[in-house]
């Protein structure tokens, strides 16, 4: 029996709710050996408290050893297997933008970088430039025409865009041009598969133009290409849990992440005060709550472990705001480790706290990946944290007779 059949027949229906909270990128290393995390170092009296009451352990969110993107990431918190269920970025970042995508579209995630004179790549993601910047230049983009294809530019935020291209015969399956690091040219557009070969020529041709177009706008002088895809099938939350999900996130990838598994996307303003407002507007609408915190990750990317620490912090002050709504299920973690020493997503297992009336307390009284590491709940694939909610919920019947 498959995993979502399992929890297809053992629904039940109540009136109890679960918030996930994600910390994006919250797993964290020392700087030095036997140091503290960014978690250990920060002061975090009300995770602390929900530590106390609840239980803790290290979730991986593919395989050991394997580093997660944010889509694969987030769908182990949703539990549908990463392994399974292969979403390309574009696609996340096109629903995340309430891109409509059709049969014969094919998304793709751009990102904004930084040429030198010698056409090499100086930084990635262009200087972070401002959303009115990214707006103005993905406007540019759009007056681009490639024969026989609808092309459609979206601006994301700050130095990330999306890019649609709609024709018959358009394959998704293309290798990014983004090579990760710094000091070297842009990758070619590369098919993974024959049928992806017409999308390599119109990739070939946009870059083209977009070159041209972009030439006097440093620090945003060109693009890459990433997570080229088309639009999966996917069953729905409510189909394989039975509930009445919303979601409340201000990046448009993870809002797009949400829609893809039919989440109701709630408008949540652009700072951690406005999505706990709308958490509590909500609150009698939906049995279950994504609540997700960005800043985590961005600061861990960055490489300051300081302002992880302070996002850290800010994240714990709006705990007992959350827990004022009296949650039946309270779950905090990441759906990938950003240590701020490698400045990159990392293969290390997530730290992992539920809280509610029945689950089994341990020892642990502060939430960090020590303690983690000692916790209840042990080292577990991220793809079984949903079930384990449901439990805590009494939203499952028993198993057999």
């Amino acid at each position: 029996m498959e995993f979502h059949d399992l929890t297809r027949k053992l629904q039940r229906e109540n009136d109890t709710k679960i918030v996930m909270l994600v910390s994006d990128g919250i797993g964290g290393l020392p700087l030095t050996p036997g140091g503290k995390t960014e978690l250990e170092t920060a002061n975090t009296p009300n995770l602390d408290a929900l530590a106390t009451r609840g239980t803790l352990g290290l979730s991986t969110p593919v395989l050991p050893g394997i580093t997660p993107g944010s889509g694969p990431g987030h769908l182990g918190l949703y539990g549908y297997d990463p392994l399974q269920y292969n979403i390309g970025r574009g696609v996340l970042e096109a629903l995340g933008v309430d891109f409509e995508l059709g049969p014969d579209d094919v998304a793709i995630r751009g990102n904004f970088c930084s040429l030198d004179e010698q056409g090499k790549i100086s930084d990635r993601r262009a200087g972070r430039i401002a959303c009115e910047i990214g707006s103005k230049l993905c406007d540019k983009l759009a007056t681009i025409k490639i024969p026989g294809v609808e092309v459609f530019v979206r601006h994301v935020k700050e130095y990330r865009l999306v890019i649609v291209f709609r024709a018959a015969g358009l394959g998704g399956d293309l290798e990014d041009t983004d090579p990760q690091r710094t000091g070297v040219a842009p990758l070619e557009p590369v098919a993974m598969n024959e049928q992806a070969q017409p999308t390599v020529k119109v990739a070939q041709e946009f870059l083209s133009q977009a070159r041209e177009i972009l030439i006097d706008d440093y620090p945003a002088n060109f693009l890459t290409l990433r997570g080229v895809a088309k639009m999966p099938e996917i069953p729905t939350y409510n189909e394989v849990y039975g509930l009445r999900a919303g979601a409340v996130a201000v990046y448009p990838m993870y809002r797009g992440l949400a829609r893809l598994v039919s989440m109701d996307v709630l408008d949540a303003g652009q700072t951690l005060d406005d999505q706990c407002s709308r958490l509590e507007a909500s609150w009698n609408d939906y049995d279950f709550f994504f609540v997700h915190f960005k800043y985590t990750d961005s600061t861990g990317e960055d490489g300051n472990f300081d302002a992880k620490v302070k996002r850290i912090e800010e994240l714990d002050a709006a705990i007992p705001r959350i827990m004022a709504l009296n949650p039946d299920v309270m779950i905090v973690t990441g759906d990938h480790s950003t240590p701020a020493k490698m400045k990159s997503h990392s293969w290390h297992p997530v730290p992992t706290l539920i809280a509610s009336d029945v689950c089994r307390t341990d020892a642990c009284t502060t939430f960090g990946e020590a303690s983690c590491l000692q916790g209840g709940l042990g080292h577990f694939p991220a793809k079984y944290l949903m079930s384990l909610a449901m439990a805590n919920a009494g939203r499952f019947e028993k198993y057999g007779a």
